[in-house]
């Protein structure tokens, strides 16, 4: 008797990104339509360490979506028809910047593309917005490892992120509060940088 496939109760997307030159080499981004989530990252086959000394390390880690990144994801998911649309423009010249893979699975269809670059913005947009969550959870691991290992470079860390919030190339800061709030709260810590933690935890919903 042949089983019946389950049809999903929930909308979900997955977003898949791939870069052999890059450090997370490969990372998931899975998402319900309520927020929920979840993000796994694998680093590149060679796992240097980076000019802080920093060894890349797989992350894995549960996450939320908030609005508006959340409705627009699903929006844009369903005005085009559930991904399954001719999303990589072949015929244009453009550097390799990774292969990145749109999947969506819910009750009232799915559907998948894949592609470098685009023409549609849209979809170009919402992978920039993505790849803007995937940097903001691999800066949640650089905080950890430099809060026990290198406080004193956690100042220029938490910069570089602010300027990264303010460019739109992190995005759903509330993913790494608990890190940034134990910065906050070390009186060990420099005084600048625990304020820039404090900034960064208020700026929270603002960077969706």
């Amino acid at each position: 008797m042949t089983a019946i496939a389950q049809q999903p109760t929930t909308a979900h997307i997955r977003f898949i990104f791939e870069n052999p030159q890059l450090q997370p080499a490969s990372y998931v981004l899975d998402i319900n339509e309520d927020g929920t989530g979840h993000f796994q990252s694998k680093p590149g086959s060679a796992t240097f360490a980076d000019s802080e000394g920093i060894a890349p390390q797989p992350v894995t880690a549960d996450i939320k979506i908030d609005e508006p990144l959340r409705g627009r994801l699903f929006k844009i998911a369903r005005s085009h028809n559930y991904f399954n649309v001719a999303c990589e423009s072949t015929k244009s010249k453009v550097a390799f910047t990774g292969k990145k893979a749109l999947q969506y699975t819910g009750p009232d269809g799915k559907g998948s593309c894949t592609f470098n670059w685009s023409k549609d913005q849209e979809l170009m947009k919402i992978a920039d917005d993505l790849i803007a969550v995937a940097f903001t959870l691999e800066e949640g691991r650089r905080l950890t490892v430099e809060h026990e290992h290198n406080r004193l470079g956690l100042d220029a860390e938490l910069e570089q992120l602010q300027d990264a919030v303010k460019a739109g190339r992190a995005q759903q800061i509330q993913n790494i509060a608990p890190q940034l709030q134990a910065i906050a709260a070390d009186d060990s810590i420099l005084a600048r940088a625990r304020l820039r933690a404090r900034q960064l935890l208020e700026s929270e919903g603002k960077s969706g």
